[in-house]
């Protein structure tokens, strides 16, 4: 018998005790899962760490849950509310727009513009054939006509295409006209491609437009009997400015449209001006429509907008200065930022809670392997009391959501050095499409995915993963190793995520002396950078204890936290790259890439910036001559000798994976003191690009002395001061020998010392005025 199969998510991340909390389950195999709420206290199986370790919480949703079978709605695509049936025409038509496909022979058919049951075989769309090909089909149910075009689309080319038809003849017309100009195009007109056709005939059939059938652009409606309507028949590509008449147009008329004039008024039904709605802080889901009865649509699944269009000149690359190019709203066959599921529980949180990082465990069958689930949240305090805070890195778990690295990336294994390590769940994530994708993936066209959520079951935000393509346990399973340190050493502390830091900012973090990140805070939105530097510089005391931090630029809409906009680009190590124009992100109309292009380098905030990665092996610290002075020589109190750190449960040792390093060029605080660095990494670990002009060989770990982790301390002012250790392996490294080693005294050395009141050891800074002993 199979082992069922559970997934999972919950409405939010970030909750409160006595908070109501939906959770999502899709189950396969089962009917009845047990549920237990646990807080999880260390989520690194490693032999040298303490192991898994999670408590069970009385709650009253323990117990026997009904679980069923859900469906995903992938794909985007738009959707326009038509209740006076204004788009339902049965007679004559003309339905238009400019296209750029990205994946034109998908081996589907592709709808483009319908209202088109595709189970009755009824209504009429505008599309793609399965070989590549522009159609217009038109159906009555039983009879079904279809006219196709002679000359297969390019990938990557715009177009101007159209279909017309005399519903009193039956005459169709298809006008499919290559739209080229020297940017907008993968090819120039140098290329030997024909781009243009036309193709006419005589119909039998006539569209007939059931009552329930929604006017679609990008999809089309279908019907299983397992899970009813949905929509299928999903484009890959960019659509601009679509519109449909209930007159057949001309030759001619369509030859003006094509050169962009704005189309005639006389027959118009609907024109979606898809330039429409640009604002400096971007532009939402819904589409204008500057036709007569104002049949707006509404992205479903986040289409894609802040995209070059058709008429794109090159000369600006960004929407705010010249929208009227930014017409291109680009869809994807399996783009997903919201499951929809049916809710399985709400579940009201005891009010006894403490904060901290918890889950709903379920189980069904053995209750191991894939039928197995944990859903986890975050539970902030309602009232803050402790004097520290842990901040999940909740956008960087969002960016790597189901990466499939190890699958989709062919630079995966040249880069870690290593054979992908998979997992029963590794596998099943690869093989099925309805859990979507990472920041870091391409969606099937080979366009890099720039939005991500959380409503929908994340298989590598769980307790016990561990990375296929670096076999370590990465971002939420190794930042519990700070979480379950902290538990160890009996320190008081409550718990933020970046969810928080983005909703409230810097008042999310003003009630706490000390706030301690993640191990990969490598995701930031403007909001979260602002928060940060505020807090320290009005006298917060920050624990940065990461590496390859505050590095991508990302976005958050207010009323939908749970998607993540990213844009990249640039000279960094990134795994896409968005097209030129196409640099700035629709959600805020901020610039997308990274921090640093923007002139804010992680180093003006924590003092250390990216420098490196590298897999298969970490190194130690070695202490530098800063670490003996007088007003910093207390953060090592009790350590022996010159090495820190030659252990740990990220490959041995606390500094590598990601590193950062201090470097004042890029604005680390000129009274920095270098406490110790790290050295010999192996060539494994290349310089990051963004500091490289030239290419020569010596960029890597054996021979570049840029190549380490700085572990950097500073103070700020009103007795504000930050500790960075400058390596994403610093945190895995506090569990060895059970919490008792060097990593783990320097640590507790600096939150004792960032925890007390008043003035830091050594600190020259002794008044607002900024007078200096």
């Amino acid at each position: 018998m199979t082992n069922p199969k559970l997934f999972g998510y919950s409405d939010k991340l970030s909750v409160k005790p006595g908070d109501l909390l939906q959770l999502y389950v899709n189950a396969e195999g089962a009917d009845r899962a047990e549920a237990r709420l646990v807080r999880l206290i260390h989520g690194d199986q490693h032999p040298s760490g303490p192991g898994f370790m999670e408590e069970e919480i009385n709650c009253e949703a323990n117990g026997t849950w009904h679980v069923e079978k859900q469906f995903t709605q992938l794909g985007s695509f738009l959707e326009v509310a038509d209740p006076a049936r204004h788009l339902a025409l049965e007679s004559s038509l003309t339905v238009f727009a400019f296209i750029c496909p990205t994946r034109p022979q998908a081996g589907w058919r592709q709808s483009l513009i319908s209202r088109w049951d595709n189970k009755e075989g009824c209504g009429f769309f505008l599309g793609i054939s399965e070989s590549g090909h522009l159609e217009f089909t038109v159906g009555q149910g039983a009879k079904i006509d279809r006219l196709e075009a002679g000359v297969p689309l390019q990938a990557n080319t715009w177009y101007f295409v159209a279909a017309s038809f005399d519903g009193s003849t039956g005459q169709a017309s298809l006008f499919q006209e290559g739209v080229l100009n020297r940017y907008n195009s993968l090819l120039s007109r140098v290329a030997l491609v024909e781009h243009r056709a036309r193709a006419s005939g005589r119909l039998q059939a006539r569209q007939k437009s059931l009552p329930g059938t929604p006017f679609l652009i990008g999809g089309a409606r279908d019907w299983q009997n397992d899970r009813g309507q949905f929509v299928s028949q999903l484009y890959c590509g960019k659509i601009d400015r679509p519109g449909l008449f209930d007159r057949a147009l001309s030759g001619e008329e369509l030859d003006q449209m094509r050169s962009g004039q704005k189309p005639s008024s006389h027959g118009m039904v609907a024109y979606w001006d898809t330039a429409a709605g640009y604002t400096e802080n971007g532009i939402g889901d819904i589409v204008t429509d500057a036709g007569p009865f104002q049949l707006h649509a509404e992205g479903r699944n986040r289409p894609v907008r802040g995209q070059t269009g058709w008429n794109w000149s090159g000369r600006n690359d960004c929407f705010r200065l010249a929208p009227q190019e930014y017409g291109g709203i680009e869809f994807h066959a399996d783009a997903l930022t919201d499951c929809n599921w049916k809710v399985t529980k709400a579940v009201k949180l005891p009010e006894t809670l403490r904060s901290g990082a918890y889950a709903f465990r379920l189980r069904a069958g053995e209750g191991s392997g894939l039928s197995e689930e944990y859903i986890p949240f975050f539970v902030r305090p309602k009232t803050p009391k402790s004097a520290i805070a842990f901040l999940f890195p909740t956008a960087s778990y969002i960016a790597y959501a189901n990466e499939r690295q190890s699958f989709e990336a062919p630079v995966t294994q040249p880069v870690t050095g290593m054979p992908a390590v998979l997992s029963e769940i590794d596998i099943e994530l690869a093989v099925r499409s309805d859990l979507s994708l990472s920041a870091c993936d391409h969606w099937a066209d080979g366009q890099g995915v720039c939005y991500s959520s959380y409503h929908r079951p994340i298989i590598n935000l769980r307790p016990k993963y561990r990375s296929s393509s670096t076999n370590l346990a990465w971002q939420f399973p190794a930042d519990l190793s700070v979480t379950a340190w902290l538990e160890h050493q009996n320190y008081e502390y409550e718990v933020l995520t970046d969810e928080d830091l983005e909703r409230e900012g810097v008042s999310a973090l003003e009630p706490y002396t000390c706030v301690i990140s993640g191990t990969h805070p490598e995701y930031y939105s403007e909001r979260m950078l602002d928060a940060t530097e505020d807090y320290i510089a009005s006298g917060g005391r920050y624990i940065y204890l990461g590496g390859n931090g505050f590095h991508w630029s990302v976005a958050f809409r207010t009323n939908e936290p749970w998607v993540m906009e990213c844009r990249k680009f640039g000279p960094a190590w990134k795994t896409w790259d968005a097209r030129p124009g196409e640099y700035y992100m629709a959600t805020n109309g901020q610039k997308g890439g990274a921090w640093r292009a923007q002139g804010r380098p992680a180093q003006k905030v924590v003092g250390v910036g990216f420098i490196s990665e590298g897999y298969g092996k970490s190194q130690f610290y070695r202490r530098m001559p800063d670490s003996y002075h007088r007003t910093v020589s207390w953060l090592t109190k009790g350590i022996d000798g010159e090495i820190i750190g030659d252990f740990g449960l990220a490959y041995g040792g606390a500094a590598g994976v990601g590193l950062d390093r201090c470097d004042p060029a890029l604005g680390t605080p000129p009274h920095t003191k270098l406490i110790a660095s790290s050295g010999g990494h192996t060539d494994s670990y290349l310089v990051n690009p963004e500091v490289i002009h030239y290419a020569f060989e010596g960029l890597s770990g054996s021979y570049d002395y840029r190549v380490r982790a700085d572990m950097a301390y500073f103070t700020a002012p009103h007795h504000g001061a930050v500790f960075s250790a400058g390596s994403v392996a610093f945190g895995q490294a506090l569990p060895v020998n059970n919490f008792d080693n060097n990593v783990s005294r320097l640590l507790a050395n600096v939150v004792d010392a960032f925890v007390r009141p008043g003035a830091l050891p050594g600190s020259w800074w002794i008044s607002e005025e900024k007078q200096w002993r």
